[in-house]
């Protein structure tokens, strides 16, 4: 059913840790893009949870799921080092948290990387007042945002930068 409204999208699906090769998706979704903001230069990917045992097999078919905390430390490494981003952005669809230790969530991703700047995360629909600042592998801050589910709350988050592309931020300060 997804492809089918492919032509009425005005953006493009990113998925990383989704492999679409022998599926009708193939072609159609990128890992990441890149935007350039005032200077600013902003890289964004996107992450989806485990679809066996959610979704029916039949939908998804032949598409491969990727450990996304691997691809995510992949693509972030990419977008900072090779695209030279600014910023970093990971769209999540994994959840906020689990009980279930073994199940990955935006919180094991903020934790578990090392150039991700902010985890815009859903599935889980977590209302979140304000983003939630975690520590990286390399020990630098990472905001982790949900706003709830339904389109219930609509969330904003600004960053400022630096004239050394320092990024400042209400109370803590990243540099990238």
């Amino acid at each position: 059913g997804l492809l089918a409204q492919l032509p009425f999208a005005e953006f493009k699906l990113l998925s990383a840790n989704y492999d679409f090769t022998n599926t009708v998706m193939n072609g159609f979704v990128e890992a990441y893009n890149t935007f350039m903001v005032n200077g600013i230069k902003i890289g964004v990917f996107g992450l989806g949870i485990k679809l066996a045992g959610l979704v029916g097999e039949d939908l998804f078919k032949e598409t491969v799921y990727l450990n996304p905390i691997e691809i995510a430390q992949d693509m972030s490494a990419l977008l900072k080092k090779e695209e030279q981003c600014d910023l970093v952005i990971c769209l999540s669809h994994l959840g906020y948290s689990y009980e279930d230790d073994q199940r990955p969530s935006d919180l094991k991703l903020a934790a578990k990387t090392d150039n991700i700047d902010l985890i815009i995360g859903g599935h889980t629909h977590t209302f979140l007042d304000k983003p939630v600042i975690r520590q990286n592998r390399l020990d630098k801050s990472v905001l982790v945002n949900q706003v709830g589910c339904y389109g219930i709350n609509l969330g904003r988050i600004d960053f400022y930068f630096d004239s050394k592309k320092n990024i400042q931020t209400e109370g803590i300060s990243i540099t990238v």
